[in-house]
């Protein structure tokens, strides 16, 4: 009885779940149309097109709806979620690892999409741009406007930070990887523990570990995002923040403590989330 029960509410929830995708999908297409047509320099054309643009699309009153159950409640927000983080996806980037700016004893895979904390030091240039003492290493490409989402294995990793940096992060010496310092990053520590690197560091419960993590960036928004990959799960975001340089893919892998964190970070292919 409780699983029938169980059942429809699920089905509802996907329905109106897919009722909102629509209303959402209705109202990004006119906000893209109306962009477009605000970059017109055809000022006969924007005079007939404004009136059909400036009618408000009919949408559903959602004022009446009931949500009947925590099951409800759950699936709907499990459902947004979701869609959220496809939505995410549909903003992924190629990133492969800059070299010139890896501590020296961080070793890189040869197509600069792995990377892990090594015994020895490698015999490379100072540059100004090479993190130091910091076992850090930046994505090649920068950002300053639109979207951007990428995946990073952390499989077999006991101690990982992960997110984005500001192009003028200091990158000698210690620094704290915080928002005030230029990093928008999440962390896993001993193992079992998730912070999101805010000015003050957030403990984010997770119910499962995540083997691959997703980052996702909306610039003009001021927003990082983080994603368990094959739960489809949100885990933390920074909002509301002006990035005022620009952003590049931030990666350490930690010290590789003898061994025990010797599994690389991983740059992975974007591929869906399990069913």
């Amino acid at each position: 009885m409780i699983d029938a029960k169980q059942r429809e509410a699920e089905r509802t929830a996907s329905g109106l779940i897919l009722e909102l995708e629509q209303e959402i999908n209705e109202l990004r297409r006119r906000s893209t149309e109306l962009e477009h047509l605000s970059q017109t320099e055809d000022n006969l054309y924007l005079l007939q097109s404004f009136p059909a643009y400036s009618k408000i699309p009919a949408t559903k009153d959602w004022s009446d709806t009931v949500l009947e159950s925590a099951v409800y409640v759950g699936v709907v927000r499990r459902g947004v979620r979701r869609t959220e983080f496809q939505r995410a996806q549909q903003s992924a980037v190629n990133v492969t690892l800059d070299p010139d700016t890896a501590h020296p004893k961080l070793v890189l895979s040869e197509n600069n999409k792995q990377v892990y904390h090594g015994d020895l030091a490698l015999n490379v240039p100072d540059k100004p741009e090479r993190f130091y003492p910091g076992v850090s290493v930046l994505g090649k490409e920068g950002f300053s406007c639109g979207r951007l989402y990428f995946e990073v294995q952390v499989k077999g990793k006991t101690e990982w930070d992960i997110g984005v940096g500001l192009e003028s992060v200091n990158r000698k010496g210690s620094s704290v990887l915080n928002p005030e310092n230029g990093y928008w990053t999440l962390g896993m520590r001993n193992d079992k523990s998730y912070w999101a690197l805010s000015n003050t560091p957030v403990l984010v419960p997770l119910v499962e570990k995540p083997q691959r993590v997703g980052v996702y960036v909306d610039l003009e928004w001021g927003q990082v995002s983080f994603y368990n990959v094959d739960s489809a799960s949100h885990i933390y975001s920074f909002t509301g923040y002006t990035f005022n340089d620009r952003l590049f893919p931030y990666f350490n892998p930690r010290r590789n403590h003898g061994g025990v964190n010797s599994a690389p970070l991983i740059i992975s292919s974007c591929r869906h989330p399990l069913s």
